[in-house]
């Protein structure tokens, strides 16, 4: 459990002209479950493409103690990928696709595959042109918890599903796939939907991490309070990293300030994943 999953020192990835991960540090310890969260363009996908092995990089990283650019092969035996479309073949039937990964990795379990795909509405003989995304993404994975694989990886997974696929598709990851010696890394643009199962909490902006910090140290760190027009200047001399108007009164966000402090200006709570990302993100859509 000392060895990291993931580490990366200087990691850095240009397209022409375009600097997409700019020499960026980070650590991933087993057993965690990460939310790599950014806005479109942000760096995140390239920063998981470059785990995967699927680009070359600048920089060191090692994913499970691999080099992903000279130990692909090696590294592939330990990790699953979910992006936003299950890359499975049109034709191919729910038995086929089983038979397929029985046959070209290791570590599938036929029978865990098979015990999954029963709380579903898939049959063996359904074609994925026969099924809807929720379904294929059900298929898809099926075949990836299966795999005892130490390091899952989701780019947008539930993309485009309805909610009850969305909350179903989380809810079979932690009770069927997830264990203390299992990492999960997970990018998405629901992120109200997932804060309550991350450990972890990444934000990347313009190719640079922003916030790297465990869920517990966000609840310690980042605080809101709701404040009445008499108090209002007395919160911005505390130096907010945001604020926002609600109903007449003027909610704070604050990064490090003592709870005690912020209490005697009015009504505290702790930010939900959502606002601090707004709030860190301020300018990037403008």
């Amino acid at each position: 459990m000392s060895a990291m999953t993931v580490s990366a020192r200087g990691l850095a990835k240009r397209y022409g002209k375009s600097i997409a991960v700019d020499r960026i540090d980070f650590d991933i310890a087993p057993g965690r479950i990460v939310g790599l969260i950014g806005p479109n363009g942000s760096g995140k996908t390239t920063t998981l493409k470059a785990m995967l092995g699927l680009i070359d990089f600048e920089g060191d990283m090692k994913v499970l103690g691999h080099d992903p650019r000279t130990q692909r092969d090696a590294l592939m035996k330990d990790v699953c990928f979910i992006a936003d479309v299950a890359v499975l073949p049109r034709w191919i039937s729910v038995a086929q696709a089983i038979d397929f990964v029985a046959g070209v990795h290791p570590r599938f379990n036929r029978e865990k595959c098979q015990a999954f795909l029963a709380h579903t509405k898939l049959d063996p003989k359904m074609k994925v042109k026969a099924m809807s995304k929720g379904m294929i993404v059900q298929l898809h994975l099926a075949l990836v918890m299966a795999i005892d694989a130490k390091l899952l990886v989701l780019d947008e997974p539930t993309l485009g599903l309805d909610i009850l696929y969305r909350k179903q598709f989380y809810k079979d990851l932690l009770e069927r796939y997830f264990d203390e010696e299992k990492t999960i890394i997970v990018t998405t643009h629901q992120v109200e939907e997932i804060e309550h199962i991350l450990t972890d909490l990444v934000f990347i902006r313009d190719g640079k991490l922003v916030l790297q910090a465990t869920m517990d140290d966000v609840g310690e760190r980042f605080h809101e309070v709701m404040v009445g027009s008499d108090k209002a200047e007395a919160a911005r001399a505390l130096k907010p990293i945001d604020e926002r108007s609600v109903f007449g009164k003027t909610v704070f966000l604050f990064d490090g300030q003592p709870r005690d402090r912020l209490a005697e200006l009015g009504e505290l709570r702790t930010p939900g994943v959502a606002d601090l990302f707004v709030a860190t993100m301020k300018g990037t859509y403008a």
